[in-house]
């Protein structure tokens, strides 16, 4: 929040998606939808595509949440409010977005994931089977989606384009492969009435749509985007950002620079790119009475984890010249372990964890003043008073 504080007016600047605190949690919100399917069986393809797809709908989700505590930052009579009362008044924003919505997301991933698994076994068969809908049969079962329970149609029928599971958060419906002989395929039409019935109060369509065949564990039209984004070119791969495209709303604009980020970052060209900055890394240990440590220690593992954090050719360029200019880091303040992550969740609890256990008692924040570009440091901070280069990236 700290970030949003300090934003110039009270109307979001996409520029804010980029500072670092907003970025990690972008990242932070995106690994734990991420985690709700580690153990699920599906090629690497599908697994990068339903990533794509939480970076994305993180972003988003992120965007909202940032803009929403902007409009707390002026009191009635226009005048910024102290940061402790700001803080207190945008809690319960973080309440709704990171513990109450979160976990209807969360379960929403995790059954996406689930089916679309589902789906490539399905295709692998074909229409040699029927695929059948169930529900799990119980008293929590909602009863427009118990009417679908035992609808049977070929994985080829457009049914499961608009009706396959999930069908609304927390939706535990499944689909199951049976034989045709032992099961009466349902008429198209009865089938497609029964579907529009059981999403009857989804009036905006937003869960009309199948993780499996779009590749996708949330759908481009979702609660964070807009209903022109169910038809983008752009959301369907069908226009790469490079080209000419001038959003003409700051949702659009919002969303191409989140696209832009994870595009970028998983070019092939790009990686090769910071895996030879890695390579010519060498391990460096000096004092520095300018650093809140006062000593500067980096291994080649250690430069390996923080490049990881770059986004562009500029962020990884300035990693492989930073040592240069250790000297010259102004200190700004202490960032405590977990301070942009959900702390309740399992994920970003092992998370901590694990850097705890190999030394990380926090982080120091430092600003860099090359020519007429700021640049924000991130140095990873070791219980033997050393630190190292964690994030860089240029204050806009």
């Amino acid at each position: 929040m700290k970030a949003v504080y300090k934003t110039d007016g009270a109307e979001l600047a996409i520029d804010i998606l980029s500072t670092p605190q907003v970025r990690e949690f972008m990242d932070a919100h995106a690994v734990a939808l991420d985690s709700s399917f580690e153990k699920v069986d599906m090629s690497d393809a599908m697994r990068r595509r339903l990533q794509r797809s939480n970076f994305v709908f993180s972003g988003m989700k992120s965007y909202h949440e940032v803009n929403e505590a902007l409009s707390l930052l002026y009191d009635d009579n226009g005048v910024i409010k102290p940061f402790e009362q700001f803080l207190n008044d945008a809690r319960n924003i973080d309440e709704i977005y990171n513990r109450n919505w979160l976990r209807s997301e969360y379960n929403f991933v995790a059954s996406s994931a689930q089916m679309a698994s589902k789906w490539e076994r399905f295709m692998a068969d074909g229409d040699r089977y029927n695929l059948q809908y169930r529900t799990q049969k119980d008293d929590k079962v909602r009863p427009e989606h118990a009417a679908l329970d035992g609808v049977t149609l070929p994985p080829s029928d457009s049914f499961w384009e608009e009706f396959y599971p999930p069908n609304g958060w927390n939706c535990r419906c499944t689909v199951v492969q049976v034989r045709k002989s032992k099961y009466t395929e349902t008429p198209h039409d009865e089938a497609m009435r029964l579907g529009d019935d059981a999403l009857q109060r989804d009036t905006k369509g937003i869960f009309r749509f199948n993780p499996g065949l779009e590749q996708k564990s949330v759908p481009d039209y979702n609660p964070y985007t807009i209903r022109r984004c169910r038809d983008c070119d752009i959301a369907k791969g069908k226009l790469k950002l490079a080209r000419a495209f001038v959003p003409d709303n700051e949702v659009c604009a919002a969303c191409k620079y989140i696209r832009s980020c994870l595009e970028f970052r998983r070019d092939p060209g790009f990686v090769d790119y910071r895996k030879s900055i890695v390579e010519d890394a060498t391990r460096l240990e000096a004092g520095h009475p300018n650093l809140a440590t006062g000593n500067f220690y980096q291994t080649k593992k250690s430069f390996k984890r923080g490049i990881a954090h770059a986004m562009n050719i500029e962020e990884a360029e300035m990693f492989s010249k930073i040592n240069l200019h250790i000297s010259d880091l102004v200190y700004v303040r202490e960032s405590p372990l977990g301070e942009v992550k959900d702390m309740t969740n399992p994920k970003a609890i092992a998370n901590i964890k694990k850097k705890k256990e190999r030394g990380v008692t926090g982080y120091n924040v430092y600003e860099l003043q090359l020519g007429s570009d700021t640049w924000i440091v991130k140095t990873e901070v070791y219980k033997e008073r050393t630190e190292a280069i964690y994030h860089i990236m240029k204050k806009e």
